[in-house]
């Protein structure tokens, strides 16, 4: 809320500013941020459906390999010379030309393939028979993990990983890390038990060179896993230590994983037939060359537009802001005093119209200010007229105070006190030409009223008047209660049968003075209650057309005494409202036939304050 009113305070040269970089330059930028993350991720989505065919592709060729060597182990099982080896049923002579014959055979799959780092038959009794393998001095390789391994597959091939820890050494020397190992046991088709296992080392190299060729990105790679999580193939100096195979679901996909090296994406295609993962390995930051140079042309976009939305908003900005500051300097000139100024211009804009109403609103001000010069004057002589009427109510006091004391002289006690009254109800009616008396006065003045009254209407005229005690110290305005209780009189007790009561009483609450005038007169029926009400309520706003209809229309049915009827309630009202504020002044209540009862609400205000309150006003 508060920038809201600072931008409020800006001059309209930079509200029109900022109107036109919004307009224009917000627009672009939106436009070019939502390019740049659309295309971002359709040419993401295309480089990762072109690795997931170049990986695939990749896995074709691993599985190749893992198909040539579970054919090498079926050759290498179905050979005669080789069943005979693991049944045992050869003699000493032809147990020397098997040997021969197999050794022979490994060869020859040596040659054709050359991925093939070593192949070995290990029987069940414990004999093995291989070229390039040998197996450690009085060791038994059915205790191997890898034969147990291929035993418990019963019969189907099983890459059974790196060398680790085997007993089985080779003539070459490979480093674990440089072969993986896979094995098949052989069966007997009658009996299906196990002769033997077929163990054949695989180069890693071959794996390798078929890896180091493919360029991911800049600086993007390629490694192979296996179900266990253990590299087969990783290249040298990873940014990455290790990665989880709980990363990669499904046969294939794209997942992003932070790492101890950073973020990094995984786009990976799994081998239902080796169980091997091929992931390709790319650094979160790194971008696509082609995004890049649509992010340079996007770039590039936004810069020239907003230079040119900052040139045009300037340019227009200027040429409306520039007349609308001549015209203020014109404003400012009248409102130092100089009304003779004129807006001097041939536009025919808004801003036109304005110049020419200024000098039409400068013309009318020139007029009222002569019209009111002679209204002064008037008031002036209405006051001299008022001051001489106040001259005629001072000499009508005087005079009812010589008629008090002629009459109390001949003897005529009632007419003086008549008389005495009527000054009493003067004297505190003009008060000194204040607007607010103390509450005592105040009632004095009812009371006085009230005696009048009683002489006129004897028997059938009742009053009580009750103030609480410490009351007399506030002030009230003045003839505030006089009205309320002529009201009674005229409009209930008069027009009852038989003698009627007026209560009058002041009680103090929440801070404020609550005066009640009761009667027991005819009271209101509720059509007439009603309309009293929202006569009281249309004080201090303009009635609309309707209201006034109905109260002339109602004024029509009463007859004439109608609108005089609540004249003086809807005159306090309006008195005390207007002084003090909404939250003062009459409530009236009535049922025909049990009378009616006015309240005022009046803030409570002491003597020493009944002042200041004057001058600050409502």
């Amino acid at each position: 809320m508060r920038v809201w009113l600072e931008i409020n305070n800006w001059p309209i040269r930079y509200k029109l500013i900022a109107l036109f970089l919004l307009i224009g330059i917000l627009p672009a930028i939106c436009i070019g941020v939502l390019i740049h993350f659309s295309v971002d991720r359709v040419l993401e989505r295309q480089a990762v459906e072109n690795t997931l065919q170049l990986i695939a592709k990749v896995n074709r060729s691993l599985e190749h390999y893992a198909v040539s060597l579970q054919n090498i182990t079926y050759m290498v099982s179905d050979n005669p010379d080789v069943r005979r080896f693991l049944d045992g049923t050869e003699g000493p002579e032809a147990k020397a030309n098997d040997h021969y014959e197999i050794r022979q055979l490994m060869r020859t799959i040596g040659t054709l393939y050359t991925e093939v780092a070593g192949i070995l038959i290990a029987g069940s009794t414990g004999e093995s028979i291989s070229n390039e393998l040998y197996v450690r001095e009085g060791y038994r390789l059915s205790r191997e993990p890898w034969y147990e391994e291929a035993v418990r597959r019963d019969g189907i091939f099983t890459i059974v990983g790196r060398p680790e820890g085997r007993q089985v050494a080779s003539h070459v020397n490979y480093r674990d890390d440089e072969v993986i190992s896979v094995a098949r046991a052989v069966l007997d088709p009658d009996t299906q038990n196990v002769l033997g296992v077929v163990l054949i080392d695989l180069k890693l190299r071959v794996i390798a060179q078929e890896l180091k060729n493919v360029r991911l990105g800049r600086n993007g790679y390629l490694m192979v896993i296996d179900s266990e999580g253990e590299p087969v193939y990783a290249p040298s100096n990873l940014p990455i230590s290790s990665v989880r195979p709980d990363w990669f679901g499904g046969t294939s996909g794209s997942v992003y994983r932070d790492t101890d090296s950073g973020r990094f994406q995984f786009i990976y295609v799994k081998s239902p037939f080796t169980g091997w993962t091929t992931i390709g390995v790319f650094p979160a930051r790194e971008s696509i060359p082609e995004m890049r140079e649509i992010q340079f042309y996007i770039v590039s976009f936004v810069f020239l537009v907003c230079l040119f939305g900052i040139a045009a908003s300037y340019y227009l900005s200027r040429t409306i802001s520039r007349p609308i500051g001549q015209l203020i300097s014109f404003m400012q000139k009248a409102e130092s005093g100089d009304l003779l100024t004129r807006f001097i211009g041939e536009r025919h804009d808004e801003i036109g119209m304005l110049g020419r109403s200024f000098n039409r609103m400068l013309v009318q001000i020139n007029r009222l200010i002569s019209l009111m010069k002679h209204k002064e004057r008037q008031k002036r002589e209405a006051e001299l007229r008022s001051l001489q009427a106040h001259i005629r109510p001072h000499f009508l006091y005087n005079t009812l105070d010589t008629i008090q004391w002629m009459a109390r002289r001949e003897g005529a006690a009632a007419a003086a006190e008549v008389a005495e009254s009527l000054a009493r109800l003067f004297r505190i009616g003009l008060s000194g030409g204040r607007d607010r008396i103390p509450l005592a006065e105040e009632f004095e003045h009812l009371e006085s009223y009230l005696k009048i009254q009683k002489v006129r209407y004897r028997d059938k005229l009742n009053y009580s008047i009750r103030m609480e005690p410490g009351l007399e110290r506030y002030t009230v305005m003045k003839l505030i209660l006089q009205p309320l209780v002529e009201n009674s009189i005229y409009h209930g007790i008069k027009e009852r049968r038989g003698p009627g009561t007026i209560e009058v009483d002041v009680s103090l609450r929440d801070g404020d003075l609550v005066l009640r005038v009761r009667d027991d007169g005819v009271g209101m029926d509720e059509a007439r209650l009603a309309e009293v009400r929202r006569a009281l309520d249309r004080v201090g706003r303009e009635p609309d057309p309707g209201e006034l209809i109905t109260e002339a229309e109602s004024a029509a049915a009463d007859g004439s005494g109608s609108r005089d009827r609540g004249f003086g309630l809807i005159n306090v009202h309006e008195r005390l409202r207007l002084t003090f504020g909404e939250r003062y002044g009459l409530v009236i209540d009535s049922a025909r036939g049990e009378g009616t009862t006015v309240t005022v609400i009046h803030p409570a205000l002491p003597e020493d304050t009944a002042a200041c309150r004057e001058e600050e006003g409502p």
